[in-house]
């Protein structure tokens, strides 16, 4: 009975490859680079943690094989630049994070800029 089996699944094994159709031209072509046909508009955003007393900043960019240097601007309701911070984003990272505690930040609209590849981004918040 085994026996009887085992040739069944073998032969079916070996009809059902021979109808498979044959995919091997697809996967010898390589993907195609769609970043260099679209521009990539990298992500920045804040969140208000008012339960830890924190804002925090996330900027995401594509994923790189080298190091990436940004420049952050945290800037006052009333225009001025209240913290600057050189960071780099290492090879193979996406993002870089950085925070604020809530407590001695003036009520307002601020704005969290980065500075990456002589491109300003921004994300807004208000502040009560």
């Amino acid at each position: 009975m085994i026996k009887c089996l085992v040739s069944f699944l073998l032969l079916a094994n070996v009809l059902f490859a021979e109808n498979a159709p044959v995919k091997e031209e697809e996967n010898l072509t390589p993907p195609i680079d769609q970043s260099a046909e679209q521009p990539y508009n990298p992500n920045v955003d804040c969140l208000i943690l008012e339960d830890e007393n924190s804002i925090i900043c996330k900027f995401e960019v594509i994923r790189d094989i080298k190091d990436q240097d940004i420049i952050i601007h945290w800037i006052s309701p009333t225009g001025e630049i209240s913290r600057t911070r050189e960071m780099v984003i290492p090879a193979g990272d996406v993002s870089a994070y950085d925070y604020r505690y809530l407590d001695g930040r003036e009520g307002g609209k601020w704005n969290f800029r980065v500075i990456y590849n002589n491109n300003e981004y921004t994300s807004s918040f208000e502040l009560k």
